[in-house]
């Protein structure tokens, strides 16, 4: 049987969870089953290395993200920006040139971004997938009304990946053909890999104070803005505790200076990107989640996997991760929810302890296998 050939559209592997899940899902795909093309808008990110040997990657642009608007910088970042965007206009050069006139049985957007690049597509006999993993009401540059959401319906399949999203969607389809294109998919991640990596050594604290560690890519998405005001209003009332901030990305140098400005540096520690931020999670007291928006957050469900003590706001995903609040805190989507949730911890630890209690009893209800399958078999019926 011929292989399906597949075109898979992303911005980047940079360190995100899309990025993550995506790169996981294609780790874990048969290689003798499909012909896959990856196709990066930049040829950058911390995921490239784990992309498996049979994947062809393509690429745009080559280069790291440029995040600055230094004098030297803007000659590339102009290339780049008018580069995309005429392929973008004109898909036709792009699948001629790069893609070299392949014609392809599914094309796939696993970003809500690349729904436009898909959709636009030349070939109108492939069928097309697109991945959704934000609550695109809430996303903090472009956040999406009906008429917006609707042109998703354009895909002959639409992953999501909670169910807020779903309802959201299902809530503007307008008839049953449309509703069956919605799918509930959860994301593929190794749980037996995050236990593995988290029991690798970690040098231990030189104080005994209580620690808050938060994961992710650093923008405003995440909230960390909020984390360190919420800290520093804390301090301020004299409580004793420490936060840890894992992760890279464009807004880090905004996010440092804030915690210079609050006077934060011997109280909150920002470690920059790790590839294993799992024994900084398994050694903290908490685990925060500080997010705006979010999607199905991936740290949060590698927070489960290690039965951590959980501070959450109230975004997308969480109530369903945390089985409306059996697993976990969950606070108000605000600056003023995570100061609360922290305060509570530090007051009331033993509040956790049916937190804990649940966490020991609780299987997941999902696995990284049935995942897969679960998206293979949406690929195959197409």
């Amino acid at each position: 049987m011929a292989k399906k050939k597949i075109l898979i559209r992303i911005g980047s592997l940079r360190h995100g969870g899309a990025e993550k899940v995506l790169v996981t899902f294609l780790k874990n795909l048969p290689p003798d089953k499909y012909e896959i093309d990856l196709l990066l808008n930049l040829y950058s990110g911390k995921y490239l290395a784990d992309v498996p040997d049979f994947v062809n990657i393509l690429h745009l642009n080559k280069g790291e993200m440029i995040t600055t608007n230094r004098p030297q910088d803007l000659p590339e970042k102009l290339f780049r920006k008018l580069y995309q965007g005429f392929l973008k206009t004109f898909p036709k050069v792009l699948y001629k040139t790069i893609l070299k006139g392949k014609k392809y049985d599914i094309e796939f957007a696993a970003i809500h971004g690349m729904r436009d690049e898909i959709l636009n597509s030349p070939l109108k006999s492939s069928k097309k997938i697109v991945w959704i993993h934000n609550d695109l009401r809430k996303t903090h540059f472009h956040k999406y009304d009906d008429a917006e959401i609707r042109k998703f319906f354009g895909f002959d399949k639409i992953l999501v990946i909670s169910d807020h999203i779903k309802q959201d969607f299902e809530s503007v389809a307008e008839n049953d053909v449309e509703k069956q294109k919605i799918c509930r998919i959860y994301n593929p991640l190794d749980t037996l890999e995050i236990l593995k990596k988290a029991a690798e050594p970690l040098e231990p604290a030189k104080d005994n104070l209580p620690l808050f560690v938060s994961v992710g890519t650093v923008f405003p998405q995440k909230g960390f803005d909020r984390l360190l005001k919420a800290q520093r209003r804390l301090l301020d009332e004299g409580f004793g505790f420490k936060v840890k901030i894992i992760g890279d990305g464009y807004d880090f140098e905004n996010i440092k200076k804030l915690r210079n400005d609050l006077k934060l540096d011997d109280h909150a520690e920002m470690t920059g990107f790790s590839d294993n931020p799992y024994p900084h999670i398994k050694a903290a007291d908490f685990f925060v989640l500080s997010s705006r928006y979010e999607g199905f957050p991936t740290v949060l469900f590698e927070a489960i996997t290690l039965k951590k003590n959980i501070i959450a706001t109230d975004v997308s995903g969480v109530r369903e991760m945390l089985c409306d609040g059996q697993l976990g805190l969950i606070m108000e989507n605000s600056e003023d929810g995570i100061y609360t949730g922290m305060k509570t911890a530090l007051l009331n630890p033993e509040k956790f302890r049916d937190y804990q209690r649940n966490l020991g009893n609780y299987e997941i209800p999902f696995s990284l296998e049935k995942s897969v399958e679960k998206i293979i078999g949406i690929i195959d019926g197409l």
